[in-house]
C-alpha cells in the first residue's frame, strides 16, 4: 500500500520525499476497527434472517479474524489447553465450527474468558443473552488478569500473557458498556467507559472516546461532550468523522434554532453562525460522504466491522448512530443542508490540495468496495459539475478541429461538401411553381384569339 522502493541514494531529498509519501499513503489506506461495531449474532445475523442479505463482506470478516488473533492470543497459549483450542477457533472460517470450539474450550476450562466472548458475539441472538455471556466472561477475565499481574515480571512470556489478558478484559468491559447502551442504561454505560479510559489510558487506539461521545449525546450532556472533544480533538491525534461532526453539531446547536437563509443573506452571518459554518466545512472536508446520509439523501445500511477514515464506510458508521442526535437539535439539519456544499467551492482541487486536512485520498473508493456489501452503492467523492458554457465551448472546439483535420486529409471531398452546403438555390420551391404558372399563362395568351371589338 505504501508503494515500491525507489532506487535512490539513502538520505537524498528524493528518497526522503518518497518515504514521506509512502508513509502518508499507508496512513491513508489504513483500515480501522469500527468503535461501534454491532454484534454478529444479535444484530448482523438477525438482519440476514429478515432480509436474506449478508451485511458483512468476507474481507471485513477476515480483518476481524486477524484482530481476534492479535488481541486474544499469545505465544504462551500452549501452556493452557483451553487457550490452544481457542487459538484454533479464532482461525476458523465457519461460524458453527467456531462456536463448537468455544464449547470445547469451556469443557477443558470453565473459566476461559475468550470462549465466553466468542459465544456472546456469535451465538447469542439477543443483546440480553450477549450481556449475560459477557458478564460470565468478565468474571473469568478479571481472575486471569489478576493472576497475570502477579507474574508479569518473571519473564517476557509472562509480560506477553499480561498484555493479552489486558486486551481481553478491556474488550469485555467495552462490550458490556455497549450492551448497557443498547438496553437503555446509558449512565451505566458512560461510567464503564470513563473507568476504562482512566484505568487503561495507553489504549487510545481503541477509540473508546467515540463510544463515550455517542452515549453523552444521547444523554444530551453537551457540556461533557465538549470536555471530551477538548481532550481528543487535538492536532497531534488522528481525526475521525465522529470528532469533526460532533464538534460541528455543538457549534450548530447554538444558532440552528433561529437560523434562516433569507435573514442571513440580508443581514449577513453573525460570529456564532460563521463559527458553525466553518465547523461544518471542516467536517465535510474531512469526510464528504456524511451529509448525504444525515440529510437522508441516501439510504443507510448496517455499518461494517471495519471502516476507512474519510471513506463511505466511516460515513455509514457515523450516520447510523448519530443521525438521531442531529434530528434532536432543532434546525441543525437545515443549517447543514444550507452550507455543506460550500466546502467544494472553497477547495478547488481537493484531490490535490486540502484546506485544513491532507488532500482527499484517492484509494478510499477501492477499499470501501471491499468493506461494504455488494448491494450498497458506494459513495464516491462529489465531483463538480462543469457549467454548460464549458461543455459548449469544448464541443465547438472539438468540431472545428475535426473539420480542419478532414479538410487537410480530403481537400477535394470537403470542398464539394462546402460548396453544396454554402450554395443556395436561385429560386425557392414556391418561386419555381410561380414561374411555371406565369410561363403557362403567357402561352395561353399567345394561343387565344384576339378579343372582338364591340362593333363586330
Amino acid at each position: 500500500m505504501g508503494g515500491t522502493e525507489s532506487i535512490s541514494e539513502p538520505g537524498s531529498p528524493s528518497r526522503n520525499r518518497e518515504s514521506e509519501t509512502s508513509r502518508h499513503n499507508l496512513s491513508e489506506c489504513k483500515v480501522w476497527r469500527n468503535p461501534l461495531n454491532l454484534f454478529r449474532g444479535a444484530e448482523y445475523r438477525r438482519y440476514t434472517w429478515v432480509t436474506g442479505k449478508e451485511p458483512l463482506t468476507y474481507y471485513d470478516m477476515n480483518l476481524s479474524a486477524q484482530d481476534h488473533q492479535t488481541f486474544f492470543t499469545c505465544d504462551t497459549d500452549f501452556l493452557r489447553p483451553s487457550d490452544t483450542v481457542m487459538q484454533k477457533a479464532w482461525r476458523e472460517r465457519n461460524p458453527p465450527a467456531r462456536i463448537k470450539a468455544a464449547y470445547q474450550a469451556l469443557e477443558l476450562n470453565n473459566d476461559c474468558a475468550t470462549a465466553y466472548v466468542l459465544l456472546a458475539e456469535e451465538e447469542a441472538t439477543t443483546i440480553v443473552d450477549a450481556e449475560r455471556l459477557f458478564k460470565q466472561a468478565l468474571k473469568a477475565g478479571e481472575t486471569i488478569y489478576r493472576r497475570s499481574q502477579q507474574c508479569q515480571h518473571q519473564s517476557p512470556q509472562h509480560e506477553a500473557q499480561l498484555r493479552r489478558d489486558t486486551n481481553v478484559l478491556v474488550y469485555i468491559k467495552r462490550r458490556l458498556a455497549m450492551c448497557a447502551r443498547k438496553l437503555g442504561r446509558i449512565r451505566e454505560a458512560v461510567k464503564i467507559m470513563r473507568d476504562l479510559m482512566k484505568e487503561f489510558p495507553p489504549l487510545t487506539m481503541l477509540n473508546i472516546h467515540e463510544n463515550l461521545l455517542e452515549s453523552l449525546l444521547e444523554l444530551q450532556a453537551y457540556a461533557d461532550v465538549q470536555a471530551v472533544l477538548a481532550k481528543y480533538d487535538d492536532i497531534s491525534l488522528p481525526k475521525s468523522a465522529a470528532i469533526c461532526y460532533t464538534a460541528a453539531l455543538l457549534k450548530t446547536r447554538t444558532v440552528s434554532d433561529k437560523f434562516s437563509p433569507e435573514t442571513a443573506s440580508r443581514r449577513g452571518l453573525s460570529t456564532a453562525e460563521i463559527n458553525a459554518v466553518e465547523a461544518i466545512h471542516r467536517a465535510v472536508e474531512f469526510n464528504p460522504h456524511v451529509p448525504k446520509y444525515l440529510l437522508e439523501m441516501k439510504s443507510l445500511i448496517l455499518p461494517p466491522e471495519h471502516i476507512l477514515k474519510r471513506g463511505d464506510s466511516e460515513a455509514i458508521a457515523y450516520a447510523f448512530f448519530h443521525l438521531q442526535h442531529w434530528k434532536r437539535i432543532e434546525g441543525a439539519l437545515n443549517l447543514l443542508q444550507c452550507t455543506w456544499e460550500g466546502t467544494f467551492r472553497m477547495i478547488p482541487y481537493p484531490l490535490e490540495k486540502g484546506h485544513l486536512f491532507y488532500p482527499y485520498p484517492s484509494c478510499t473508493e477501492t477499499a470501501d468496495r471491499e468493506l461494504l456489501p455488494t448491494f450498497h452503492h458506494v459513495s464516491v467523492y462529489p465531483k463538480k459539475e462543469l457549467p454548460f458554457f464549458i461543455h459548449f465551448t469544448a464541443g465547438l472546439c472539438s468540431s472545428t478541429a475535426m473539420i480542419a483535420l478532414l479538410t487537410h486529409q480530403f481537400p477535394e471531398i470537403m470542398g464539394v461538401f462546402a460548396k453544396a452546403f454554402c450554395s443556395e438555390p436561385l429560386d425557392s420551391p414556391g418561386t419555381t411553381v410561380m414561374g411555371e404558372n406565369k410561363h403557362y399563362q403567357r402561352q395561353l395568351r399567345f394561343l387565344a384569339p384576339p378579343p372582338s371589338s364591340p362593333d363586330c
